[in-house]
């Protein structure tokens, strides 16, 4: 075998360890495969140069690479098992479990805005003697609209602004049918608050097409205007805050008379006007009035004998002004960035500041 072939011969053994050495991964063993004992590699580009040797040298030659190829044959498999061995127990490492060191604190899962908001509603109201009831939401008819003075006609009926199940059934507009069903169960005197998901046709930035309530009812002998005024008002400054600014105006709503929209400022702009309160500073948080005479004659009350109040505010608009939140459908995202900025309380109790 000419010098000059085995010199090349053992450079290339030594280059070949040493870049078995080095191989950490499978990857790097591939690239090593291909460089010298691939198809392409060094070692087969030898054996191809045995046909420009002289006959007399070329069986010689030929034996020697063979052997050479069988020992770098057999280095390559003892590398593939080192590396095989080595991800093993790194794997092994990884998933050893150190008995001695403290478990891992489980993730806590915190109340959605809304829900805080709903409990510390209902823990202000229960400190105030009221009771809370629920209801379905799939609702008749007649709980949703009839008893509550909305005839046939009324365009809150309308196909565009309801949520229609089938014949004589929607999906409940407010909360007001639990109100209709606690008078047909119960006789007065009733103080009663109803919180729960809604449905209707909206969405925008103040709009969502479910969205949830708590309506308000007290019916009682000699109840006036003057006790709404004093109970809204005294429940919004335990909600919001002694600084928050409370108005009402007059308004109509089919199922009280008279009616009254209670707005609060904003607390987005503080009142300066943003295109969440639209530029006036106030939002509409409230709608109430003093119960209509027909909505008492609609479960057997006498409208002679009995008086009271009722109304409604959205928990979702109270949940955004309480934390400054400009868009309600990030309400409904589910974004844990979003979600994670409200920790839980210290107390456990969101009503328990209230």
């Amino acid at each position: 075998m000419p010098e000059p072939l085995r010199l090349r011969l053992d450079a290339l053994r030594a280059g070949f360890v040493e870049a078995l050495d080095q191989a950490r991964r499978r990857a790097d063993l591939d690239s090593v495969k291909g460089r010298f004992i691939g198809r392409k590699g060094v070692l087969p580009a030898l054996l191809k140069d045995l046909a420009s040797l002289p006959p007399g040298e070329r069986r010689e030659a030929g034996a020697i690479l063979n052997a050479a190829r069988t020992e770098f044959d057999a280095l390559f498999a003892a590398a593939e098992r080192r590396v095989e061995e080595d991800a093993a127990r790194a794997l092994r490492e990884r998933a050893a479990v150190d008995v001695t060191l403290p478990p891992r604190t489980p993730p806590c899962g915190l109340l959605h805005p809304i829900t805080r908001t709903r409990l510390e509603i209902e823990a202000i109201f229960r400190s105030m003697g009221y009771s809370v009831e629920s209801g379905p939401e799939v609702e008749t008819d007649f709980h949703n609209f009839e008893a509550l003075n909305m005839p046939p006609d009324h365009p809150a009926r309308d196909a565009a602004d309801t949520f229609y199940v089938d014949a004589g059934l929607v999906l409940r507009t407010h909360t007001s049918p639990v109100q209709i069903r606690t008078m047909q169960r119960q006789p007065p005197p009733i103080r009663m608050i109803a919180p729960g998901p809604v449905y209707r046709r909206d969405y925008d930035l103040t709009h969502l097409p479910m969205f949830h309530q708590v309506e308000g009812l007290v019916v009682d002998r000699g109840v006036t205007m003057g006790d709404l005024k004093g109970t809204l008002e005294h429940f919004l400054h335990r909600l919001l805050g002694a600084n928050a600014r409370v108005r009402f105006a007059p308004t109509y709503f089919p199922f009280v008379e008279p009616g009254a929209e209670v707005n609060v400022s904003c607390t987005v702009c503080g009142g300066s006007g943003c295109r969440t309160c639209k530029g006036s500073g106030w939002l509409e948080v409230l709608g109430a009035g003093m119960v209509h005479p027909q909505v008492l004659r609609a479960v057997g009350l006498d409208p002679e004998a009995w008086t009271g109040f009722a109304f409604g505010l959205g928990i979702d608009r109270i949940a955004m002004l309480q934390h400054g939140i400009d868009d309600l459908r990030v309400l409904l995202d589910n974004d844990l960035r979003f979600l994670r900025q409200f920790p839980a309380s210290g107390s456990g109790d969101p009503g328990a500041g209230a």
